[in-house]
């Protein structure tokens, strides 16, 4: 058993298995698969969260590489492998653009470097780190893509788990800071909805029985994520919402793009 597989717990639910169960993968245990349908008895749409968010995901990759130039990626908080990875979406596009995924997960890695394989005229690289770690996360990253030059920093789903507000306003703010004129930030996170109460009750049964505990945010609280960018149409909304390419019930996992 390698050390990262030895690092696999199975006694709790972790979010990113609950995820790929809920899009259909099968990267997941029984606890897993437990957890996620309780938290969709209590809320029966989360389980389009992990969708709209992946959707959200190709369109805002694909419209930088398109029509951005961007060709380099830093995607923090990757969470397992599954249809139209950030690597794929953008080699499409740029066969020569460059990804770097970072997570903590264990069992994310493990299935990272076995399935997340670029092109050849492109690099794909992975990183063993949590988000707060952002000195590490940038001179191991520096070694695949170049920070002189622009870079999309994905931060898709994953500071809903750093639970102090500052903290998290100064993490995102360190990590931009750190790239070059013209990069963009993703972003994407679970809000609170005066209408999508049904929310709370699978988010304080997650925070009771899974891991990692997860925040929510304000639409506003996470517009400030932005603070300093200038945002993309349509701004920070329903990742639904994201210059869809058809029409798509909002949820509440709000997103947005943000150009330094």
């Amino acid at each position: 058993m390698t050390d990262i597989e030895s690092r696999i717990d199975t006694s709790r639910p972790h979010t990113a298995r609950i995820w790929n169960y809920w899009t259909g993968g099968k990267d997941n245990y029984p606890v897993d698969r437990e957890a996620g349908d309780r938290i969709r008895e209590l809320h029966p749409g989360i389980g389009e969260y992990a969708k709209a968010d992946r959707l959200f995901l190709g369109r805002a990759v694909r419209h930088l590489a398109e029509h951005e130039g961007i060709r380099q990626f830093l995607d923090i908080g990757t969470g397992l492998p599954s249809a139209d990875n950030t690597h794929e979406v953008a080699q499409r596009v740029a066969p020569d653009a460059r990804v770097v995924y970072v997570d903590n997960d264990p069992l994310v890695l493990a299935h990272a470097r076995a399935l997340l394989v670029g092109t050849p005229e492109g690099r794909t690289d992975y990183l063993d780190a949590d988000l707060r770690d952002v000195d590490t996360i940038l001179a191991a990253a520096s070694k695949t893509l170049d920070l002189s030059q622009p870079v999309a920093l994905m931060l898709l789903g994953v500071v809903i788990f750093v639970e102090g507000d500052e903290e998290s306003y100064a993490i995102v703010r360190r990590l931009m800071d750190a790239l070059a004129p013209g990069s963009h930030l993703v972003l994407s996170h679970t809000v609170k909805h005066p209408a999508m109460a049904d929310v709370d009750a699978a988010v304080a049964f997650w925070n009771e029985h899974g891991t990692p505990k997860l925040t929510q945010r304000t639409p506003a609280a996470v517009a400030r994520y932005f603070d300093g960018l200038e945002l993309l149409e349509p701004g920070v909304v329903s990742c639904s919402a994201w210059r869809p390419e058809t029409a798509t019930p909002d949820v509440a996992m709000y997103a947005g793009v943000g150009r330094k």
